[in-house]
């Protein structure tokens, strides 16, 4: 189910994962820094408390007692501070004391209860608080929480001169280990500039792989396509020799294989005319021309033999035609050889106007042996163009249907056709004066070009040649 969400290309995917792997260690990153920063922030929330809680306890007892209350009125202390003057301690705080002796581990301090006015606990400005002369510290001091959350703290102090207690209740705010503005910021931007590297680097590796595939695509078409560049990585130059060198040895292999055909042909043509001489010496009309029937078959497997041979080292440059046009040359000469069929043969519908890159003579060549064959075997040939439409990597195809109303061909045989000297034994046989040649010398220039052919079957009985050309 993944596959779906995965892109296509190597160079997409490449990216993604290192994109992902790039967030995935930058979350890592992210989460030990917020770790880090909440600890510190923590430490400083706290102490930042305790500093206000000292500055408020000596901005009290500093003032004469009378004034405390108007002087505790004219304080601004944060808003998560509340402050109060009672005139004895909250018993929540002493409740909370006798039940929980390690409450003090709240806040670090030391145990609840009454501490010795010889050990004031700001007498050395322990904790973070000031010093403060004997006269100021308070009496006695009790720590608790607030009932309300976790980070509720409550100190209350028995002021040194009075009865009373000086309460102060405060909340520590949630430490936010991203309140920098620069740090989401910088956070952003490190992932656009890492992504953007990515992509770039990727795609300039892996446009070897691309230029590879080209290079085999363009030596499909034609095998005498110039050779790759073998610059490059040490990995992607080794690619390219083998395939240089693979080029080179198919051109040694096809040029061989035209050669020798060449020859045989070359050699049988002569003892072929020498058999044709002497049957004309033969004085049974009967015997002379089964005789001749026989080596005018020879010659024409010999001919047709040759063709196929040459076909593969054509050298018909490429050039812009009009495939309509084309086409339509291709059915009137045909009807004018067929006359017989001649009411058959045409277009199926009338066609749109394509231009598509090809080799004239070679194309011509292929659609030709299509169309014969339709009308040898299936009495008639209709033509269908279609429009192009869009291919992969930005090429537009066209497709041309030829049909005929034949008996068709076993499924079996469908692909076989194309073998070289291949016939079915029914719809091809030897009467018609074929040679097997016509489907495989038709695919090679339709491959040559970059296209596609196929054969199937019609209903309720036909036969349909699809034939996929590169605009």
């Amino acid at each position: 189910m993944f596959r779906w969400f995965l892109p296509r290309s190597l160079a997409a995917r490449t990216s993604l994962l290192l994109i992902v792997g790039l967030g995935i260690i930058e979350a890592i990153g992210l989460g030990v820094h917020a770790l880090d920063r909440i600890d510190f922030d923590r430490r400083m929330i706290q102490q930042e408390s305790q500093n206000h809680v000292g500055m408020i306890y000596r901005s009290i007892v500093e003032t004469q007692p009378e004034n405390r209350a108007a002087e505790l009125a004219a304080l601004h202390p944060p808003a998560t501070f509340h402050i109060t003057l009672t005139p004895g301690p909250d018993p929540a705080m002493v409740d909370q004391t006798a039940d929980d002796p390690m409450a003090h581990m709240h806040m670090g301090r030391p145990p609840f209860g009454h501490l010795p006015f010889e050990q004031p606990p700001f007498s050395r400005g322990a904790q973070g608080l000031p010093p403060l002369p004997a006269h100021m510290r308070p009496r006695q001091i009790l720590f608790g929480t607030l009932p309300h959350g976790a980070r509720g703290r409550a100190v209350s102090f028995l002021l040194p001169d009075e009865t009373r207690w000086l309460t102060i209740r405060y909340t520590l705010p949630s430490p936010n280990p991203f309140r920098s503005p620069t740090f989401p910021t910088a956070f952003a931007l490190m992932t656009v500039a890492g992504s953007v590297l990515i992509v770039w680097g990727v795609r300039r590796l892996v446009a070897p792989v691309g230029t590879l595939a080209a290079a085999a695509e363009a030596l499909g078409r034609d095998v005498n396509a110039p050779p790759m560049s073998e610059d490059g990585p040490l990995e992607i130059a080794r690619a390219a020799q083998a395939f240089n060198t693979m080029a080179s040895r198919i051109r040694r292999f096809l040029t061989d294989r035209t050669l020798m055909l060449t020859a045989i042909g070359h050699d049988l043509r002569t003892p072929i005319t020498r058999l044709k001489l002497r049957a004309e010496f033969v004085e049974d009309d009967e015997l002379r021309n089964k005789f001749l029937a026989d080596l005018d078959e020879l010659e024409a497997m010999v001919s047709a033999t040759l063709a196929f041979g040459r076909d593969t080292s054509r050298r018909e440059p490429m050039g812009r035609l009009d495939l309509t046009a084309l086409l339509q040359t291709i059915l009137d000469e045909a009807a004018e050889t067929h006359p017989d069929h001649a009411e058959a043969i045409g277009f199926a519908e009338p066609p749109p106007a394509v231009t598509i890159a090809a080799r004239p003579v070679a194309l011509k060549r292929a659609l030709n042996n299509l169309v014969q064959n339709a009308i040898l075997y299936g009495g008639g040939a209709q033509v269908t163009l279609a429009p192009p439409q869009p291919g992969k990597e930005g090429e537009r195809l066209v497709t041309v249907l030829i049909e005929d109303d034949g008996p068709g061909l076993p499924p079996e045989d469908l692909n076989r056709m194309f073998e070289p000297f291949v016939r079915a034994e029914t719809s091809r046989n030897r009467e018609t004066g074929g040679t097997g040649l016509g489907l495989a010398i038709a695919r090679n220039i339709i491959w040559g070009l970059g296209g596609d052919i196929r054969l199937g079957n019609r209903t309720p009985h036909g036969l349909r040649a699809t034939v996929t050309l590169v605009c």
